[in-house]
């Protein structure tokens, strides 16, 4: 199995447009099973962004689909409009022994993210599900990324979530926010964040950017794939 991660497309403001092109062409050419978003699908949370971005998001050849949203999305009640065309902000997906689980780590006008004390339940609940290897999804971070600033971006309530996806063996945790693409390996958690795969706000010398997931032969290999070069392994892991 394939999995493409993107993250931080930033329709409307902060959109370059010849690297929506080239994602939509490379994904194309990959044909991942599942695409992940992890949220900024747009740059203000308004209505002509996201519908934008869902008309984007169909056009990718995929049997299946998980979006969160994030900050972005979360400005001018923005909300709204993500559950108009994506119907809810968490999504639970059991595909051929994987479990995938995304869930809006967003705050209304707030950079800074948190889920909560009520979502907790939840995160137990569906990671108890039998599954042979089980993903994580959210917009914010959940531990510092090298070049991204104060460590305020970090998700409020991580520590509480680390230990909660560590008791429930998850094998990894996909992350966005502050388009810098980065792999930490927490015991037998992997946190990959991705940069961001359409939008012309780089840090540094990041370029655009995105994530593939490859599960084959009892092995999970993870890559960071810049547009327009080759995939470059980072890991490899048996699960």
């Amino acid at each position: 199995m394939l999995i493409a991660h993107i993250s931080d497309l930033h329709f409307g403001t902060y959109l370059k447009k010849e690297s929506k092109k080239l994602l939509q062409k490379e994904l194309k050419n990959l044909s991942p099973q599942i695409i992940v978003v992890s949220g900024d699908l747009t740059s203000d949370g308004y209505r002509e962004e996201f519908e934008e971005a869902f008309k984007f998001i169909k056009t990718l050849p995929a049997q299946k689909y998980i979006v969160v949203p994030g900050n972005h999305d979360a400005k001018n009640v923005g909300y709204i409009h993500f559950e108009e065309f994506f119907t809810s902000r968490s999504k639970l997906l059991s595909f051929d022994g994987i479990t995938l689980y995304g869930v809006d780590s967003s705050e209304p006008d707030l950079n800074e993210g948190r889920l909560g004390r009520e979502v907790y339940p939840q995160i137990y609940k569906n990671f108890s599900l039998p599954a042979k290897f089980k993903i994580f999804i959210l917009h914010h971070h959940l531990i510092p990324i090298p070049g991204t600033g104060r460590e305020r971006n970090i998700l409020i309530d991580a520590g509480d979530i680390l230990t909660i996806l560590m008791q429930q063996q998850v094998n990894l945790a996909l992350c966005g926010h502050k388009h810098v693409p980065h792999l930490w390996r927490l015991e037998n958690l992997y946190i990959m964040n991705a940069g961001t795969a359409t939008s012309f706000r780089y840090r540094g010398k990041n370029p655009n950017s995105y994530n593939l997931i490859e599960i084959k032969e009892g092995r999970c290999n993870l890559y960071q794939k810049n547009l327009g070069k080759s995939p470059v392994k980072l890991r490899s892991f048996s699960i």
